[in-house]
């Protein structure tokens, strides 16, 4: 296995966490020995996650939905409110979530999946590969 590092700034959510990005890896996907059943994915490390963005409204008026399991337990929230508690962190963990097939092997695909606040992580002894997806794709940028 393997580490990625993607240091991100002024990066669009919902591009980062796509297809070409977060996910992709985070599955194995990348790579030649592919296996749906199977978790060949790397690790990835985002640092500088306070600066991720949202287009449009999508940041006031995009909401998360979760029940508790009891009848009326629907409960939502935005990010707007996620960032005001201090868990924006969770905004880009709810977007790749969502990329992930549901089950046990996402839950553990995902738990590959390391966010920091800021340049400094402490996955430096393990050498990550810096991946710049901004000049793989032009519309991760604003």
């Amino acid at each position: 296995m393997e580490e990625s590092c993607l240091s991100r700034t002024r990066s669009i959510i919902s591009w980062l966490s796509s297809l070409s990005d977060i996910s992709v890896v985070l599955r194995g996907k990348n790579k030649a020995m592919y296996n749906p059943n199977q978790d060949n994915g790397d690790f990835v490390i985002v640092t500088n996650i306070e600066k991720l963005k949202f287009t449009g409204k999508k940041f006031e008026n995009k909401k998360y939905y979760k029940h508790t399991g009891y009848p009326g337990g629907i409960k939502e929230i935005t990010p707007y409110e996620l960032k005001k508690r201090n868990r924006s962190h969770d905004v880009l963990k709810f977007a790749v979530k969502r990329m992930l097939p549901g089950g046990p092997l996402a839950k553990k695909q995902l738990s590959k999946l390391k966010m920091y606040y800021g340049e400094k992580h402490p996955h430096s002894s393990q050498n990550p590969v810096e991946i710049n997806f901004s000049k793989l794709n032009k519309k991760n940028k604003i």
